[in-house]
């Protein structure tokens, strides 16, 4: 019995069970599927630009966060948790690039064409933006800690979260991004004298520029909750 038992040791094998499993697609589907600077962003393009010129944000976000989790995974998450001034540089990229993007979405009111450069983000600027977004570092950090951190089959773990987890990302921005592009002929108006007048839109943008201004408010205050909590342990 003693020589069973080492060997079960020395092989340890740790599959994720079906709890595990549910525990992870509740997450994934509360994370993804919720308001956040990711899927305001998507809704945003979509509507100004519409479906095709959103799609390029809308696959940047799980490459983004895709980078994200494996650097995580293999300690960059370690690293920026214990060390205070990385973290509150992540933290003032990410509320200095939410508050500049509310801005110019405040001031857009005109429909434009996938090609156009106004109110848009590229694809790299959408990758980076994973990085800024405490959201998403969140949802990196928690599945790390939860599912992989400290256990023998992490990297193999790794691989069957990831593909799992990028689905996620790309499936919740693309149904935002519909959402945006189904409103975006009716966004166009009230039409006055045949004429478009964007009134509408501009309107929209406001109040996505108003989501966004409260997801980087949220964001400090959660920073500001965290930095507490730890100070007083």
């Amino acid at each position: 019995m003693a020589q069973k038992a080492t060997l079960v040791t020395l092989n340890p094998q740790d599959p994720m069970t079906e709890t595990e499993l549910t525990a992870l697609l509740l997450l994934a589907t509360a994370t993804s599927f919720t308001p956040g600077p990711n899927t305001t962003l998507s809704t945003a393009l979509a509507a100004n630009r519409g479906l095709r010129g959103a799609l390029h944000f809308v696959c940047a976000v799980p490459v983004g966060w895709g980078l994200l989790f494996v650097l995580c995974a293999a300690g960059l998450g370690a690293l920026v948790v214990a060390v205070p001034l990385l973290r509150w540089g992540i933290l003032a990229g990410g509320l200095a690039y939410l508050l500049w993007l509310a801005s110019r979405l405040a001031r857009s009111r005109a429909l434009t064409p996938a090609d156009n450069a106004r109110l848009n983000v590229t694809f790299w600027q959408g990758v980076a933006l994973q990085f800024l977004n405490i959201k998403a570092w969140m949802l990196a950090l928690a599945v790390v800690a939860g599912w992989i951190a400290g256990r023998p089959d992490a990297t193999e773990r790794t691989l069957q979260i990831l593909p799992l987890m990028l689905a996620f990302g790309f499936f919740s921005n693309l149904l935002y991004a519909l959402v945006g592009s189904l409103l975006r002929g009716w966004l166009a108006g009230p039409v006055v004298d045949g004429v478009a007048t964007g009134g509408r839109l501009l309107v929209f943008n406001r109040i996505m520029a108003g989501v966004l201004v409260l997801t980087a408010l949220w964001m400090g205050i959660s920073a500001l909750s965290l930095h507490t909590t730890g100070a007083s342990t």
